[in-house]
């Protein structure tokens, strides 16, 4: 059975994308820590990230570089935290985070509730920042 992350690169569950390239795939979390959490993942369904080969996870890291380049210049943050947990869903990703703090990477606290044009503005705003 496909993954939730499986099913939004079909376009069978929309997302709030923020972009992709052949083998990667970057949207905003729909339950965010921070404005602009975002998730990156590979298109391919692997449960494990280091699972992934060698090529895909190269692949991956540089695509996630980009992402947060771009989150850190439209969200104002100290910086971009990455982390990895992945029980939630089994497909491999990564969360991009922009902290003020350590704590807001906290994945015990509670969850931001923001509306759909909020979510579309702050993924447009990210996108206005990736390079071509």
């Amino acid at each position: 059975m496909a993954s939730i992350f499986t099913k939004i690169v079909h376009g069978e569950i929309p997302c709030y994308k923020i972009a992709e390239d052949e083998v990667c795939f970057a949207f905003l979390d729909i339950n965010p820590l921070a404005k602009g959490h975002s998730l990156v993942i590979p298109k391919q369904e692997v449960d494990y990230l280091f699972d992934l080969d060698d090529e895909l996870l190269t692949a991956l890291m540089l695509f996630s570089k980009k992402i947060a380049t771009a989150i850190g210049k439209a969200i104002p943050c100290k910086r971009v935290g990455v982390a990895v947990l992945g029980l939630e869903v089994p497909h491999a990703h990564l969360h991009l985070v922009p902290l003020q703090t350590e704590a807001d990477i906290s994945f015990s606290k509670p969850k931001l509730k923001l509306e759909k044009a909020e979510m579309e503005n702050i993924a447009e705003s990210i996108r206005g920042f990736l390079e071509p």
